[in-house]
């Protein structure tokens, strides 16, 4: 008896293609024997490695992803319908936040195609407020536990210098003053190999260093550097180092022109090929508070209640002095007592005060850099409605192409979105220490090599920034839930031709206080010109009256700071992450042909 031939029989023998195009079958409506001749009458294909496996469904199941990466993969489209459970064993704390159905979370690596952020201002995005890690959040009041607050937020304030490391801070910032490493490495086309000129350029930086020590103090010179190599002295170089790092993080205003070369000096001492021929590491771990009493056992410092007294911000504005004093001498007796309580060996009373003072360091930055955020928040608050203007004066409206807008929202939509812009800030400098950390340790990693690219302005080094993008992530993730929709794209540019590398990126957002603090001081100074006769006359003439007038700096800031204009090229510019803050730029760069500069002046603010 034959036997039955099997499908794979049958598809493995040739076929006549000439007699697959008959009469009959190019009328028929089988159109696959007359395309596909070698298709078999019982739907089974010939295979192979260049045919597709129809209708191969898969199989059901879960995404396997932390809450912020599902966010991010789960914004849109079929996606928004996948289902999702806790992983066996994995607890999180639940907000108190109220939970909704959608998430707007993207990959901050992912870079947006041309408009493609544009179509997302159509649409009020919810976002979820599910189980997420406890984020810290305001400082804990007087007289209230502190917990692990200080504990946590310690671990990346930098500890203050002391007077002889400001004198080592001096020679390092005249050393790279007169330094040109960037201009001899950061170029295409040199005599000599990259790895060469790098460890030329860094020889020639301690060298300089060496001779100014040298001529400041010649007996510790000596000590140092007589019949002995850069090598023997890594330890002092690395020290010389990261008190430049040190200092540049407490203070983000200092160092504009030399911190760049500092640092990528530092990532080209990373590469496996210059530690070969430089024969010793530049880098050290930054010394933060919390390091310092780690090493002593004195962490309890950070959780005792009185370390909120001995921290606190003293302010001056609106109060009596009598009790401005008070308060001063208050924090004094509450530094002297912590100082005397924990002092132990190794540990002397004036190491705690600086570890104090070093926390106050960090407040003083939040007032200066954050409160501006929140104070602009409590202005748009105060003189505009959240969904509906009443007069023209009072809206938010903006238009694509006028005014050089380069977005269409209404009153109720720009409202929402100045808002989250404003929120999205003040959580990112809340955070600025450790997200300067994380920039530090994405530059200066051994296993992420950048490459010089031409990014349209200019030659620039091109790197990932993988723990630097994961806490920006956390934090637009965080201020999404607590502005409940968000509105525009939330794409975070890092590691692409608009911002090449981590220092571009912390960069820019230490300069939020530039823009924000002048217009928050000036509207606060305003009022005062009621006493002042020719000023209010002028006022009343020019604006209608005081009200009208900070309601038109408001106004005019809030539509066209946040507008999406100021890119090189329309594709650039719009509503993500970094474009907000370029429209902020773009405003102060018109800010001298507005009609109301000249109230600015008045301020003080540009004289």
């Amino acid at each position: 008896m034959a036997e039955t031939p099997s499908a794979v029989d049958v598809a493995s023998k040739p076929t006549n293609p000439i007699a697959a195009f008959t009469l009959e079958t190019i009328l028929s409506d089988n159109h696959e024997a007359v395309e596909h001749p070698g298709t078999l009458s019982n739907g089974i294909s010939a295979t192979g490695w260049d045919e597709e496996v129809a209708e191969n469904h898969a199989a059901e199941g879960f995404c396997i992803e932390c809450e912020v990466c599902f966010a991010a993969q789960h914004r849109k489209g079929s996606r928004k319908q996948h289902t999702s459970k806790p992983l066996p064993g994995h607890t999180s704390k639940p907000l108190a936040s109220k939970s909704l159905p959608d998430a707007t979370l993207e990959d901050s690596m992912d870079v947006e195609e041309d408009g493609q952020h544009e179509s997302d201002d159509e649409e009020w995005q919810p976002v979820a407020a599910g189980p997420s890690t406890e984020v810290l959040g305001a400082q804990p009041a007087i007289g209230a536990k502190v917990g692990e607050w200080f504990v946590d937020r310690a671990k990346y304030i930098p500890l203050r210098l002391t007077l002889n490391e400001r004198k080592y801070l001096r020679l390092l910032e005249a050393a790279l003053n007169v330094s040109e490493y960037t201009d001899k490495i950061d170029t295409l086309g040199f005599g000599l190999s990259k790895a060469k000129r790098i460890v030329q350029q860094i020889r020639e930086l301690c060298a300089i260093m060496s001779g100014l020590l040298l001529a400041a103090d010649y007996k510790q010179g000596q000590e140092l550097f007589t019949d002995r190599d850069f090598e023997s002295n890594a330890e002092f170089y690395q020290q010389i180092f990261e008190l430049g790092r040190r200092h540049k993080i407490m203070n983000p205003d200092k160092m504009r022109t030399t911190y760049g070369k500092l640092i990528y000096l530092l990532q080209d001492s990373q590469s496996p090929d210059v530690k070969d021929l430089l024969n010793f590491s530049c880098i050290r771990p930054i010394k933060t508070v919390y390091t310092v009493l780690e090493q002593h056992g004195a962490v309890d410092l950070l959780r005792d209640d009185l370390v909120t007294i001995a921290t606190k911000e003293i302010y001056s504005e609106g109060r009596p002095r009598r009790e401005v004093q008070r308060d001063i001498k208050s924090k004094e007796r509450a530094i002297e007592t912590l100082a005397a309580r924990y002092e132990q060996n190794g540990l002397c009373q004036e190491k705690i005060r600086q570890c104090l003072y070093s926390i106050g360091d960090n407040h003083a930055f939040l007032r200066a850099n954050r409160d501006p955020c929140e104070r602009m928040i409590n202005f748009l608050k105060e003189h505009f409605h959240p969904t509906q203007a009443t007069d023209s004066k009072r809206s938010l409206a903006i238009r694509s192409g006028r005014g050089g807008a380069r977005l269409s929202h209404d009153h109720g939509k720009q409202y929402a979105y100045v808002l989250q812009s404003l929120t999205l800030w003040k959580e990112i400098l809340h955070d600025m220490f450790h997200l300067w950390s994380l920039t530090e340790q994405d530059l200066l990693a051994e296993n992420v090599p950048y490459r010089l690219r031409d990014t349209g302005q200019g030659l620039n080094r091109v790197q990932a920034s993988p723990k630097t993008s994961r806490m920006m992530h956390n934090i637009l993730h965080k201020a999404q839930k607590s502005v409940g929709t968000w509105i525009g794209s939330s794409v975070i540019h890092m590691g692409d031709h608009n911002v090449p590398n981590a220092l571009m990126f912390i960069d820019k957002y230490t300069q939020i206080y530039r823009i924000l603090l002048p217009i928050c001081t000036t509207l606060s100074q305003i009022p005062s010109f009621a006493e002042k006769p020719a000023l209010l006359s002028y006022i009343e003439d020019e604006f209608g009256s005081i009200e009208n007038l900070m309601r038109e700096i408001l106004g005019d800031f809030f539509r066209h700071g946040f507008d999406g204009s100021g890119a090189d090229n329309f594709f650039d510019a719009g509503s993500c992450i970094d474009g907000r803050l370029t429209s902020a730029w773009n405003w102060c760069a018109t800010l001298e042909k507005k009609r109301f500069f000249p109230i600015f002046l008045l301020t003080g603010m540009f004289a």
